[in-house]
């Protein structure tokens, strides 16, 4: 069995829309190079082209 990481020693990006940084999931295993957005909020605001606003996810 596979030893548990903490979650600081996963990689991480920093979100497109909003600009908050996120960490890697293991959904995204796959299409880690993919990943462009921290949540599906973001990547639905990036595709309708509103701007990221202070205070966006609360």
């Amino acid at each position: 069995m596979a030893r548990m990481r903490r979650k600081a020693d996963l990689p991480e990006k920093v979100c497109a829309q909003c600009g908050r940084p996120f960490a890697w999931r293991k959904k995204w295993e796959r299409v880690w190079e993919d990943v462009r957005y921290c949540s599906d909020r973001c990547r639905a605001e990036a595709k309708r082209g509103r701007p990221a606003t202070d205070g966006e996810h609360g």
